[in-house]
């Protein structure tokens, strides 16, 4: 997957990065930021989804679409397709942008809206990437969990940066019998979990 990455995505994904990190020193608004993750969690949450079971791929929190470049990789790999949904107009035309310049819509099938009312509706998930806002990561597991495969892979991003916004929820899933969890320190801090 990582030896011979296109160079229109590897081109888009060096451009991200280099707005993502412009957005962390100019001044850009919280909710305008990408907020993306890093080359290195990229890397990680690709290995994890070509490692999961058959089933539906999904992505909780597009942004411009960097994540899913790297999950796209992986399903191109392994022959599979990932929904991914983004809440936010601005966002969602970077990430739309994104998947026409690197030509990944033959495996990434994207979705402007609110992803809670839409979740309930995906059965037999296999791997699910969630990096959204912190306060619906809770509702967002519970929903996924119920309807992952066994074998199936969560990966929640951020939580170590968010640490203590997210602490009911790490207790719940670390607590929670369904799951064997852990949570990896690179990056943001990444909660990793395997549906029994």
């Amino acid at each position: 997957m990582f030896h011979d990455i296109p160079q229109n995505i590897m081109d888009r994904m060096k451009y991200l990065e280099q707005r993502d990190a412009a957005d962390r020193l100019d001044g850009t608004t919280r909710m305008q930021r990408l907020r993306q993750i890093t080359p290195e969690v990229g890397r990680f949450i690709a290995l994890l989804a070509a490692s999961a079971p058959d089933g539906n791929y999904i992505e909780i929190g597009t942004s411009a679409g960097y994540s899913t470049l790297w999950l796209a990789l992986a399903c191109r790999a392994v022959k599979r397709q990932i929904t991914t949904f983004e809440i936010l107009d601005e966002k969602a035309k970077l990430a739309k942008e994104t998947f026409k310049v690197t030509g990944v819509n033959d495996v990434v099938n994207f979705i402007q809206a609110d992803v809670l009312l839409h979740i309930s509706r995906y059965k037999d998930i296999a791997f699910c990437f969630l990096d959204a806002e912190k306060e619906i990561y809770g509702q967002c597991y519970d929903e996924v969990i119920i309807n992952m495969v066994t074998g199936g892979i969560l990966v929640a991003d951020n939580a170590t940066s968010h640490e203590k916004e997210l602490r009911p929820m790490l207790n719940q899933v670390l607590a929670d019998d369904r799951v064997d969890a852990l949570i990896v320190p690179i990056g943001s801090g990444e909660l990793v979990c395997r549906k029994k």
